[in-house]
């Protein structure tokens, strides 16, 4: 993750295709389930499982996996996955004004968890931010953190992390209408604008150092000055920029691959290596039977379009 400010600006919007949205999510405190399958709609591209087909298509552990005394157990007697995370990124994990229902990447893997533990996919959301992550894991708030979060070796001294499931980074966002710009080394000699409080200003300062830096305090205010022409380009991190394009799908989009590495984990208690294991050998199996595919394809592929990557190796990042 990025930058605390930076994360906040993918505010709720309302999605006008909102039966693609199909995982009923909550405030702090309260709990949530998936409606009947009836009620999903294809996938934005139109191809595809739907995220609700996903969900339902998701598998459940054997009793074998999850024995007596450990925090899956736990979590099953309860009947719900307690989650650290968000709702208001597009793409990852965003909640419908109007429906309540809430989808993403994040959102999808967070359910299917719940229910490879519990056998439904019910999920208790409690919202996080940067600040406060390791202390909802650590007091033992939530069972896990599903909110674009970055592994690095520091922050795995305080939380574990199971992962990683996806791979983000620097990319760069530019006018629907611009064919000049596909890599970083096309912002040589560009004007191009960052969050200034963001780890992206270095980055194209050494990637492109040719480019002319402009710095914007808001995300908003990078998109606006990319849609008017007083930027060529904005770089932050693709999961951002991919929210920005899903908003404003007729006047800028994302292009090229990340030219940084943001490895993403799923935060979990330090005290519960059983946890992280489960979780980790949950990831190779949706990964390995295509479930990790099919979601990607149904979120954030509804924007970046293609094929699904291949996922990260689990256990490749440091400090996973």
């Amino acid at each position: 993750m990025r930058t605390t400010a930076s994360r906040r600006v993918l505010t709720a919007v309302a999605l006008a295709a909102s039966s693609a949205a199909v995982l009923t999510a909550c405030g702090s405190g309260s709990s949530s389930s998936l409606p009947p399958a009836a009620g999903a709609s294809s996938t934005g591209s139109g191809s595809g499982a739907s995220f609700q087909q996903v969900i339902d298509d998701a598998p459940v552990a054997a009793a074998s996996d999850i024995p007596a005394g450990s925090p899956m157990a736990a979590i099953k007697a309860r009947g719900d996955l307690v989650e650290g995370g968000t709702d208001t990124s597009a793409l990852f994990s965003l909640t419908d004004p109007v429906s309540g229902r809430t989808t993403g990447f994040d959102a999808g893997l967070a359910a299917m968890l719940a229910k490879y533990i519990t056998g439904q996919p019910k999920v208790k959301l409690v919202q996080v931010q940067v600040a406060t992550r390791e202390a909802l894991l650590q007091n033992g708030t939530v069972d896990a953190v599903f909110a674009t979060y970055t592994i690095t070796p520091k922050r795995a001294t305080k939380v574990a992390f199971a992962g990683p499931y996806y791979t983000s980074g620097d990319a760069i966002l530019v006018k629907k209408s611009d064919s000049s710009i596909t890599k970083v080394a096309d912002l040589n000699g560009r004007t191009v604008c960052t969050e200034s409080s963001s780890t992206a200003a270095a980055d194209i300062k050494k990637y492109a150092p040719s480019a002319k830096l402009v710095l914007f305090d808001q995300n908003s205010q990078c998109v606006s000055a990319v849609e008017q022409g007083r930027a060529d380009a904005y770089v932050l991190d693709q999961a951002l920029l991919l929210g920005d394009a899903y908003r404003e799908p007729t006047k800028v989009k994302v292009v090229g691959q990340p030219f940084t590495t943001e490895p993403y984990g799923i935060g979990l208690p330090l005290n519960s290596p059983a946890m992280k294991t489960f979780v980790d050998a949950w990831l190779k199996k949706i990964e390995a039977d295509g479930e990790w595919a099919k979601l990607w394809q149904a979120t954030i592929g509804t924007t970046l379009g293609g094929s699904a990557p291949t996922p990260p190796v689990v256990g490749s990042a440091a400090g996973s």
